[in-house]
C-alpha cells in the first residue's frame, strides 16, 4: 500500500490522505522512531494532530494498510524492534 512523509505540523498532517486504516511514525530529523501508532480509516489526521505538542518529531510517515488489524500486528512488529522513546514499554 502507500506511503507518505510529510511534516510534523497541521499543515502536514492536512495533505495526508485519510481513506485507509494507517500505521504511522512519529519521527527526528535524522529519521529516528519517537513513537508508532495506528489510526482507523478516516481519523488519521485526527489522531495525528493530538500528537502534537504532546510528542517530538520533526516528520510523519504513514503507510496505508488494508485493514486496522493488519496495521496493529505492523505497529506490534515496530514497535518491539525499534523501541520508540514515546511508546509505553511492556
Amino acid at each position: 500500500m502507500g506511503q507518505k512523509t510529510v511534516k510534523f505540523n497541521e499543515e502536514g498532517i492536512s495533505n495526508l490522505p485519510d481513506d485507509k486504516p494507517v500505521l504511522y511514525k512519529i519521527l527526528t530529523l535524522n529519521d529516528n522512531n519517537n513513537y508508532t501508532g495506528v489510526a482507523h480509516r478516516g481519523r488519521v489526521r485526527e489522531r495525528l494532530m493530538e500528537h502534537l505538542g504532546e510528542i517530538p518529531g520533526a516528520k510523519v510517515r504513514i503507510e496505508q494498510m488494508k485493514s486496522i488489524e493488519e496495521a496493529r500486528e505492523k505497529e506490534g512488529r515496530v514497535i518491539s524492534r525499534s523501541t520508540p522513546k514515546y511508546n509505553k514499554q511492556k
